[in-house]
């Protein structure tokens, strides 16, 4: 049988569509055939439920009409008779469609307009779907592309088959581009939005320079070394933690390469930005010695509940530790994810000098001893009354200069002073009102009831109905400067994970939830927090590295603008 032109044209079209959008040629044909049905609606009616099929190879349009099984035939265009559906379809029931052939359809200018708009759309969705599903797989990959137009400060780049945005505050500081000018970032997101696929690139995510070197050094590449963490103030400085999984190589040396042509590469693309490259360490100390690389440390202490680390340093490095305004001692917190409180030798030997009489003075007035007592006490490392009254004995009788009776005399007047204490504080409580019912919250102390009281929290449902940063203060902007607010229980180095705990506790306690509720609240927030945990780290990164030293904030240290790849 001849095929005709017309037939031969529909698809060339189709092929000639599908290769220059880069879609699959059935989407193309799909698209006709609903282009067809359409106009074939409004030449026998919207009501007409008409199909449409294109033969591939041939072109040959055949057109349908569905009419369905009924009893009672309402509607001649849509419904038929089972009588008359058994003619022609002898196990045809009831609820079943019947197809009726239709003749060829003459499209009109309205109709073929009509039809154009229905094919251009359906093009337009599957090249979106064929770009987000070609871009989706490439989230943590680097893309090289070309600017296309720079609107706003935002930089539209053309990778080929579509287009990708680094948003302005994703550049590197001061780097322009201009039209025609080639780029490289790193994909970071995508996503399907009402205008089509976005990708989203970055310039300034840590990641993009962890790519950098896999693409510059082959032994990350080959897994040889691995990047273990990376910490940027873009365009300024960085600190990357390699570690090798091959005692003969070393990590710090492959990644600068031979005079430092490795990372000047990766320097170069970042605009200059100045990398430290750290030796990565399992002990936590270790590694945050080495992060705070160029500057020297003396001494550190850790606390591990709540992962921060007292520094010591020599006074003629602190200001090389805290770098300009900070900056190294800020990307040393963010690289090993500890909060870091720097202190000179002076500082902290003058600091344990003030805590030393503190808490020997507190020995010496609560216990009623002499002073020397009372400074044997806190040399052997006592804090509390409570530590005293309740360690071993041997613990005490163990001091130098200690017997056991001394040691039982001295636990039981501690322990007299606790519930002399106690009583006070319970008596206070009552005074000010605060139920009983508030003793049976976890974590709560006869302390913090009566101060809780001082601020009219008096029963499960006043305390059901505050929030945690009531019960530990929070930090506000004012007039441009970060005020401190105290809370309730500011006062009693209560962590926000546990005052949580407290208020979540005080609803339960309430009936305003359920313990089931808090369960299940409890999972989804520890999923949001592992799927969050960069971006949070990242708000937490101020309130997470201290320093006492603000006044060097403004300096600039010499030695920080030294290449620091050594």
């Amino acid at each position: 049988m001849a095929i005709s032109a017309n037939r031969l044209e529909l698809v060339q079209i189709a092929d000639a569509v599908a290769r220059e959008k880069s879609i699959d040629r059935s989407i193309v044909i799909a698209a006709l055939e609903d282009a067809i049905q359409k106009a074939a609606r409004s030449r026998y009616g919207t009501e007409t439920e008409v199909r449409a099929e294109i033969n591939p190879k041939t072109g040959e349009i055949r057109l349908q009409r569905l009419l369905q099984v009924v009893e009672t035939v309402e509607n001649v265009s849509t419904d038929i008779s089972l009588e008359d559906a058994l003619e022609r379809n002898p196990e045809a029931t009831l609820g079943d469609f019947i197809s009726e052939p239709l003749p060829p359809l003459d499209f009109g200018r309205i109709a073929a307009q009509s039809a154009k708009q229905v094919i251009v759309q359906k093009v337009r969705e599957a090249e979106r779907d064929r770009q987000y599903e070609e871009f989706k797989d490439r989230i943590g990959d680097i893309i090289n592309g070309v600017v296309k137009r720079v609107e706003y400060g935002n930089v539209v780049i053309d990778v080929g088959r579509g287009e990708a945005v680094v948003r302005r505050d994703e550049l590197i500081p001061r780097e322009t581009f201009r039209n025609g000018d080639r780029i490289r970032a790193y994909v970071f997101d995508v996503r399907r939005e009402q205008r089509g696929p976005q990708v989203f690139l970055s310039r300034t995510h840590p990641q993009f320079m962890a790519k950098l070197f896999t693409q510059e050094v082959p032994e990350i590449y080959d897994g040889v070394i691995e990047i273990k963490a990376v910490a940027r103030d873009p365009g300024s400085r960085a600190k990357v933690a390699v570690i090798s999984n091959d005692s003969s190589i070393d990590p710090v040396g492959a990644c600068v390469g031979m005079r430092g042509s490795r990372v000047q590469a990766v320097v170069g693309e970042l605009q200059g930005e100045k990398i430290d490259i750290i030796p990565w360490n399992e002990d936590a100390a270790t590694f945050i010695v080495n992060a705070l690389q160029p500057a020297e440390v003396a001494k550190v202490v850790l606390d591990d509940e709540s992962e921060r680390i007292e520094v010591v340093v020599p006074n003629d490095q602190l200001s090389l530790a805290i770098g300009r305004r900070g900056q190294n001692v800020r990307l040393a917190s963010q690289l090993t994810g500890w909060g870091i409180d720097i202190m000179t030798e002076a500082e902290e030997s003058e600091r344990r000098q003030k805590e030393f009489q503190l808490r020997s003075d507190l020995f010496q007035e609560t216990l009623n001893v002499d002073e020397v007592v009372s400074q044997l006490l806190a040399s052997e490392g006592f804090t509390s009354i409570e530590e005293v009254a309740y360690v071993e004995p041997d613990e005490i009788s163990s001091i130098e200069g200690f017997d056991e009776d001394t040691a039982n005399e001295i636990q039981e007047r501690a322990r007299e002073y606790l519930e002399e204490l106690e009583e006070k504080l319970a008596t206070e409580r009552r005074e000010l009102g605060v139920l009983d019912e508030l003793l049976d919250i976890p974590g709560l102390t006869a302390a913090m009831l009566v101060a809780l009281g001082k601020d009219e929290i008096k029963n499960i449902e006043d305390l059901a109905g505050c929030a945690a940063d009531d019960l530990v203060g929070w930090n506000e902007r004012k007039n441009g400067e970060t005020v401190r607010v105290e809370g309730s229980l500011s006062g009693f180095d209560l962590a926000r994970a546990d005052a949580e705990s407290i208020v979540m506790s005080a609803r339960v306690a309430a009936g305003w939830i359920s313990a089931d509720d808090l369960i299940e609240v409890s999972g989804e927030e520890l999923g949001d927090d592992e799927e969050e945990g960069v971006s949070d780290s990242e708000n937490e990164e101020t309130d997470s590295t201290t320093v006492d030293a603000e006044q060097y904030f403004e300096q600039d240290n010499g030695a920080e603008d030294e290449t620091s790849t050594k």
